[in-house]
């Protein structure tokens, strides 16, 4: 049986702590864009760590005006607009300036050239940089006293920590408890898969 003395430490680790993880660039698509694209609606490969997310079976490449990236990983369920979600080297690369923004944001952003084994198409705009936040349902935002829009500081616990400012905490009971950062700022910070971040208050 779990002591007093344990349960105390577990909500103050709970309270403090949150897991990590570093998103690599992918795609969102509407059912439109995924019968245009392969002939078929998104077929999940593997669940992702937010309850009823996958990464699909289909791949993608997205073209820039200065290059593209082949094999790119198609995140389901469908959505009501396509999207595309990159780091800023992965701008570089392609050509392009897109904004910081939370994903479904894509007001005044670029557009971009998407092709798949059954036809390509041009997003009108979708093509984001992803701003670093955190999920959270809404018992779990109650423990770490954080609300839907807040934003916070948090220290990854790696061999080469930094401190990542700006991070939007997002609430849904959807949601499980996870930091995401992308890759960019995974290698700033000597990211590995299972490791913990702090959460810092202004």
């Amino acid at each position: 049986m779990t002591s007093d003395l344990e349960q105390l430490a577990l909500q103050v680790v709970s309270r403090m702590f949150i897991e990590v993880e570093a998103s690599g660039r992918h795609v969102h698509l509407t059912k439109e864009q995924s019968q245009l694209l392969f002939g078929c609606s998104l077929e999940p490969l593997r669940p992702l760590s937010q309850p009823g997310q996958f990464v699909s079976k289909q791949r993608v490449s997205v073209i820039g005006p200065k290059g593209g990236f082949s094999n790119v990983a198609v995140l389901g369920p469908e959505r009501k607009d396509g999207q595309v979600e990159i780091s800023l080297t992965d701008a570089v690369f392609l050509g392009l300036t897109p904004p910081i923004r939370l994903s479904g944001q894509i007001e005044n952003t670029p557009g971009i050239l998407l092709r798949g084994p059954a036809g390509e198409l041009t997003l009108p705009c979708g093509v984001i940089i992803a701003q670093r936040h955190i999920h959270l349902d809404p018992d779990s935002a109650r423990i770490r006293k954080l609300k839907d829009g807040d934003v916070v500081k948090v220290k990854p616990i790696t061999s080469r920590p930094v401190i990542f400012e700006d991070v939007v905490v997002r609430v849904h009971p959807s949601f499980s408890p996870r930091v995401h950062i992308d890759f960019d700022e995974a290698n700033a910070c000597a990211y590995h898969k299972g490791d913990w971040g702090l959460i810092l208050r202004e």
